[in-house]
């Protein structure tokens, strides 16, 4: 009989559970006050503090069959941070809410624990606190901070007929490694790890502000989607060249399994958290951007020499 002895959640109780996840996070220099008190001091040399925030619940936005608690803490993390950056702003810090069972194991707890923490260091932010609960699923519910460090905000609505359209980071690999999982067929290169684990471009955001980018966000919803904030925001319209995109010989094999489009990832795919902007046309952009279209007269996304479907998630369509 095997004797080894599961710690829970419910045997170390919410103190418990406080004082395990506070030990294993690192502070950064701009956290004055973290973990411990009532709530948590972090400096905001620029005076304007940037707040975006999300809420993950399990079964509809991540399955623990699928990622272990620490791609779920990295995955948690980094949809936040990516919003930070979209702003033109530097991250600093995050608070955790987050709500599990009781017999969630204290194993999986520490793997969120370092998950969240592992994605931050990226960016030199930190975990500066939150709250926990007893719940039937685990819900994470995360606020990140930013610090525009004297730049105006990158707002959506700053495009203008003329303006080039770029992106940052991979676009399509996350919805074809969701797609791999669903149909329980083997990943043919990486493709389930960036559904599991994205890797927002999070330098690309701050420096886009500095080239003067008119106006940024992150890809979250599939850039079909998100371009059209973008447009409705900035009254124009978007045209995109659909040779400009990157299809990789993995995305063509999963695409060839599942009998898919992989352009249709790229363009309808979200959670790769990829950063889109629009500049100048007479902006030399580093080799992070890749031009996919431009602003023009007129309302909406279109891709030239295609009919766009409807792509993108919604939260409350099926």
């Amino acid at each position: 009989m095997n004797g080894r002895c599961v710690i829970t959640v419910g045997d170390l109780g919410e103190f418990g559970i406080v004082a395990r996840i506070a030990g294993r996070l690192s502070q950064g220099e701009t956290v004055l006050l973290g973990p411990g008190d009532d709530a948590a001091v972090v400096s905001a040399s620029d005076g304007r503090v940037v707040v975006t925030t999300d809420l993950l619940l399990e079964g509809r936005h991540f399955r623990r069959d699928w990622s272990s608690g620490y791609d779920i803490g990295r995955k948690a993390a980094a949809q936040n941070l990516a919003d930070v950056v979209a702003m033109g702003a530097d991250p600093t810090g995050i608070v955790v809410g987050l709500g599990m069972p009781a017999d969630t194991g204290a194993g999986w707890l520490d793997d969120l624990a370092d998950g969240f923490r592992d994605e931050c260091d990226l960016v030199g932010a930190s975990v500066v606190g939150g709250d926990t609960t007893r719940c039937d699923l685990v819900v994470i519910g995360v606020t990140a901070l930013g610090d525009l460090g004297g730049r105006a905000p990158v707002t959506r609505s700053g495009a203008r007929p003329g303006d080039v359209v770029a992106v940052a980071g991979r676009l399509g690999h996350a919805a074809a490694g969701l797609a791999l999982l669903q149909a329980g067929l083997d990943d043919p290169g990486g493709l389930v790890d960036a559904h599991r684990r994205p890797r927002p471009p999070y330098a690309c955001g701050p420096r886009a502000a500095i080239l003067g980018a008119t106006s940024m966000l992150d890809v979250s919803d599939g850039l079909l989607q998100d371009l059209g904030h973008v447009a409705k925001a900035s009254g124009a319209g978007v045209l995109l060249d659909p040779a400009a995109f990157t299809v990789t010989p993995e995305m063509e094999k999963a695409a060839r399994l599942l009998g898919a489009d992989p352009l249709e990832w790229a363009l309808s795919g979200g959670e790769d958290h990829a950063l889109a902007a629009t500049f100048p046309r007479e902006v030399r952009l580093p080799a992070e951007w890749t031009v996919v279209g431009r602003v023009t007269e007129g309302a909406g996304v279109q891709v030239r020499g295609r009919t766009p479907e409807r792509g993108g998630w919604d939260h409350f369509r099926e």
